[in-house]
């Protein structure tokens, strides 16, 4: 089965990490072994990983926040260091297209010869290999910050990025965040029309419930959740409530569910519960809780988070590498699906996404 991950910090972990990607992951854990911090030397993806996996589309993120918080690695003392570091992040996946590992999807011909290429590929090649065709990205924005002024938008259209985020955890210089009450704020109030005015799709991921519904206000564009889970089944606000599913809905949206152990599994304690607790059946009924409230397959895929700052140590248990993504079609299965829904899941939902977003239709224009 061809998948589409809907959400993976890649570029973060190549530099601020300073990962390697072009090697394994377990040679990647190797060469971590001595290095302290949480999610070292237990980290679960690398390209070899992605290929063998049939990942073949990812939304490949930038992100570096600017407001004063103490996150490693993410947070910058200003502005123009979080500008700088978002395109260093930028520059890195465009070396990767230039030495011909990745390809850069930035329009729908592109989108559908890359689709065409792997399908053709994948009815070719029954085992995980890695010898395929180059991984596609398509370049999204966790968190605003680095976009120095609403009207610099254009410029990171016109360099590549399609998705944008308005805000991260906690207060964002466009919106608030996971963990605030906050809503948009002045700036985020202009950004939101200028998204819409180029088509890039907005991710809703993050939000306080406040710059939820606020967005949504300022914003009458395609939306999607590219990383996200039900709040009905984990009661927290990084979750999302059946309404604000729904709302997603509304707009043609899709929700990636997510494989952080603790959106998984209430009441999940970081650095004491354990990841043995967490199936990746989990993740299916997270899936099947968006399925059962739309009434259709149509609003749900992947996006995993996988790399986002964590390993195996905060995955599910029964999670190895990305590659075991491949056992998620056969769940499905297993519920009742039918093979063409789980298709929609795994990589046709978000396929049909992109291809009616306006900021990939203006380029091919």
């Amino acid at each position: 089965m061809l998948i589409i991950d809907a959400h993976l910090d890649l570029s973060m972990n190549a530099l601020q990490w300073n990962r390697d990607l072009l090697k394994s992951a377990y040679t990647i854990r190797t060469l971590e072994q001595y290095v302290q911090g949480k999610g070292r030397a237990v980290g679960t993806v690398a390209y070899p990983e992605m290929r063998r996996g049939r990942i073949f589309l990812s939304v490949a993120t930038l992100i570096a926040r600017s407001t004063g918080r103490p996150a490693p690695h993410i947070d910058y003392s200003s502005t123009a260091q979080a500008y700088g570091a978002a395109q260093g992040q930028l520059a890195y996946y465009r070396a990767l297209e230039r030495q011909g590992h990745v390809r850069i999807l930035e329009d729908v011909a592109a989108i559908d010869a890359h689709v065409a290429e792997w399908e053709a590929w994948d009815a070719a090649h029954e085992t995980l290999i890695e010898e395929t065709p180059p991984l596609g990205f398509v370049i999204s924005m966790e968190g605003a910050d680095p976009i120095l002024e609403p009207d610099q938008l254009e410029e990171w259209v016109d360099a590549g990025l399609r998705l944008l985020g308005p805000t991260h955890y906690g207060p964002g210089r466009y919106a608030g965040g996971t963990g605030t009450e906050l809503g948009l704020t002045d700036i985020g109030r202009q950004l939101l029309p200028e998204m819409q005015r180029l088509g890039v799709v907005l991710d809703l991921t993050h939000c306080s419930d406040q710059s939820f519904w606020e967005a949504l206000e300022y914003y009458e564009g395609l939306v999607l959740a590219s990383h996200n889970n039900c709040r009905a089944l984990v009661p927290h606000q990084r979750q999302f409530s059946d309404e604000q599913l729904k709302a997603i809905f509304a707009r043609d949206g899709v929700i990636g569910v997510a494989l952080d152990d603790w959106m998984l599994y209430p009441g999940w304690v970081v650095g004491q519960t354990s990841s043995t607790q967490v199936p990746l059946s989990s993740v299916v009924d997270h899936i099947d809780h968006i399925c059962q409230l739309a009434g259709n397959c149509r609003h749900v895929g992947i996006g995993t988070d996988l790399d986002g700052g964590y390993g195996r140590e905060q995955s599910p248990g029964d999670l190895d590498t990305i590659v075991d993504l491949q056992r998620i079609p056969g769940m499905l299965s297993a519920r009742g699906y039918a093979d063409a829904d789980v298709a929609a899941i795994m990589h046709g939902n978000w396929i049909r996404l992109f291809r009616s977003a306006g900021s990939f239709a203006k380029v091919a224009a």
